[in-house]
């Protein structure tokens, strides 16, 4: 199949981040996308930011559509569903980015014919760099599969994964955007301390952490490897990082990976 047409039902801060990424990095029209929301402000800022149709008809959306995105709480899901159920067509993808509703879950509210994709996107969509982990049930074919990841990869990466990871997915790619944000200021923090203004301290700290990054995606270099380039002996760095570790720097990220993964 060919996806022409995509909806979303609710269109929160993650249906917005990917919606922009589709339109704006992907070659995704706005025509081709439709979207739902409960409140006027919601649609009014939608249509004003993005240009897509959106109401709060979820049965037009639904029966419009040839990928739907379920874009709403998990503890919505039995409510939208029952809503829409006889309105989807056979052939229509569904793609779920609620945490923790599994497949089954999925067929159980459907049926076990519908063609289902569990999805674990990440709000960086927004401007491109997004990161999607996905598993689909067994009724999808080869083709639809790549259709898919042509259509996931257009808002950053995307990787087929096994269903039994796609909680821990969640605490390393789907939350850990707010880790980095939090690191970002943290360190701002630290350079307004020592006496760099803000505006410039969170230049600073923000190129350094997508530097670096894109250090280790480009380069493949283990990142203990990259780190031991800028670690010169009894030099400056050397003494942040152990301070960093006599505080727990690496063991408190591991554990809020756990918290994040046991929730």
């Amino acid at each position: 199949m060919a996806i022409q047409n995509i909806g979303f039902i609710g269109c929160g801060k993650m249906a917005q981040s990917i919606i922009n990424g589709m339109i704006t990095y992907g070659g995704y029209a706005p025509e081709q996308i439709q979207a739902t929301a409960v409140t006027d402000k919601t649609i009014s800022y939608v249509t004003e930011k993005f240009g897509i149709e959106i109401g709060n008809d979820n049965q037009k959306v639904a029966a419009e559509s040839d990928v739907l995105y379920l874009a709403v709480k998990p503890y919505v899901y039995p409510n939208v569903i029952e809503e829409v159920r006889s309105h989807i067509r056979k052939d229509t993808i569904i793609v779920t980015i609620a945490v923790g509703v599994t497949l089954k879950e999925m067929a159980n509210l459907f049926s076990s014919e519908t063609r289902v994709v569990r999805t674990m996107p990440n709000t960086p969509a927004f401007v491109g760099e997004g990161m999607t982990a996905y598993c689909p049930n067994e009724n999808l074919t080869d083709p639809e599969l790549e259709e898919l990841q042509s259509l996931f990869s257009s808002y950053g990466q995307a990787e087929m994964v096994k269903e039994n990871l796609m909680d821990a997915i969640t605490a390393v790619s789907g939350s850990s955007p707010a880790y980095v944000y939090v690191f970002i200021e943290a360190m701002a923090d630290g350079a307004v301390k020592q006496g760099i203004p803000r505006e410039l301290a969170y230049q600073l700290a923000t190129q350094a952490v997508y530097g670096a990054a894109k250090m280790v995606m480009e380069t493949g270099l283990h990142p203990g490897e990259l780190k031991d380039h800028v670690t010169t002996p009894n030099g400056t760095t050397i003494r942040a990082l152990a301070s960093l570790e006599e505080d727990g720097f690496r063991g408190s990220v591991i554990k809020a990976i756990d918290h994040c993964f046991k929730k």
